[in-house]
């Protein structure tokens, strides 16, 4: 079976995992912590960085700098996952939805302003699969309303956008660092991991004090164990750090082999007339985390029965997110009821993603293109 994703790690990985056992730093202390957070945080144009225990808390510390008001909404995505509703929902706060575009798969940017009322205190736009969503158009409603954004940038370590491009002065800044927050997670099919992991991004320097109290109890910093908050222990280990800044040393040649198997994969399929890729637009730099088709009508079967039939060929597959208006869990707390999201209902129904991890052979990419069009020509 060719696995859908698989880590690729190396020598740098063991050579700084073996300093941590040696010199005892396995905790969240040691060198390592920080100079990942700063390298990070330096390489997406942020001041601070955070490091967290995963991604999902990442999201809901970097909500936490907000200090919602029970009822405050934050504006996301309903093709998303479910982790930014949950992030604003621990926080009491309301996920507010909207649809996706239908060719970046990303949060529709011309939707959002209609969704914002006197309670609303944030955007939360999300680079999906590593396609920036479209944050100049974001920011300027963020800038109208006095809202913050929160960038879920889980998905696009390297990713770019050009900002600016209204305005006569382009600029490529890359995905993290474009709100006044960032989400980034670590986890075992990140282009940088940390087994699991997180990290919030900030040039403020009041956020970044928060989330660092958030993540470690509420310490005080004049009196340990005296609290005037509640906080969470969302630590990252010094070991996590260590295997993070080893790949982020080679990060340029990841993020140059992914993009090789991104516009592999669109070479060798794009001509399918029953599938529709995501369309990379001229002010997008995607870094192809996960490589994913959505199946055209004309196909005659969902993803699931596409899914089916590769793992038959042995080919791993992933679906596609659900909507956040169509999951039970958030449905039951009368979230939603009777919202409609055609994008995204189509998105998960007709869409899966194929094996992208750093550990893909080329010979097992072109077993995976064969398999698609053996099943879909």
């Amino acid at each position: 079976m060719i696995p859908v994703n698989e880590p690729r790690l190396g020598e740098r990985e063991l050579e700084y995992l073996a300093e941590c056992v040696r010199t005892g730093w396995v905790s969240s202390a040691g060198r390592f912590i920080e100079a990942f957070e700063e390298a990070w945080a330096g390489f997406c144009g942020m001041k601070y960085g955070v490091a967290i225990s995963n991604g999902t808390v990442a999201l809901q510390l970097a909500v936490a700098c907000l200090r919602l008001e029970p009822g405050d909404e934050v504006i996301m995505p309903s093709f998303t996952i479910i982790s930014c509703a949950t992030a604003v929902l621990y926080n009491q706060g309301i996920p507010v939805l909207v649809d996706s575009d239908p060719d970046t798969w990303c949060m529709n940017p011309h939707q959002v302003e209609s969704k914002v009322t006197s309670r609303t205190r944030a955007i939360m736009p999300v680079h999906i699969y590593s396609h920036p969503a479209d944050l100049d158009p974001l920011r300027e409603i963020a800038k109208r309303h006095d809202l913050v954004i929160i960038e879920d940038a889980a998905e696009a370590h390297g990713a770019e956008y050009l900002s600016g491009r209204e305005g006569g002065m382009p600029l490529w800044r890359r995905c993290g660092g474009l709100g006044d927050l960032s989400a980034f997670s670590f986890y075992a099919n990140k282009l940088i991991t940390t087994g699991e992991g997180g990290m919030v991004l900030t040039d403020s320097p009041e956020y970044a004090a928060r989330a660092r109290a958030l993540r470690n109890l509420c310490f005080r910093p004049e009196r340990r164990f005296y609290h005037t908050e509640l906080g969470h222990n969302f630590r990252l280990t010094n070991l996590q750090a260590a295997l993070g800044l080893a790949q982020f040393e080679r990060f340029s040649e990841i993020v140059a082999r992914k993009r090789h198997m991104g516009e592999t994969y669109t070479e060798a399929l794009r001509d399918l007339p029953c599938i529709q890729l995501q369309t990379i637009q001229p002010w997008a730099r995607s870094v192809y985390w996960m490589y994913g088709l959505v199946l055209n009508e004309s196909a005659g079967m969902e993803a699931t029965e596409l899914a089916r039939r590769l793992e038959e060929r042995r080919v791993e597959t992933r679906p596609f997110f659900l909507g956040m208006h169509e999951q039970p869990a958030l449905l039951q707390q009368g979230l939603f009821r009777g919202e409609r999201y055609p994008v995204a209902e189509r998105l998960s129904r007709q869409g899966l993603y194929l094996p992208s991890g750093l550990a893909l052979t080329d010979e097992q990419q072109q077993r995976v293109i064969q398999a698609v069009r053996s099943v879909l020509s």
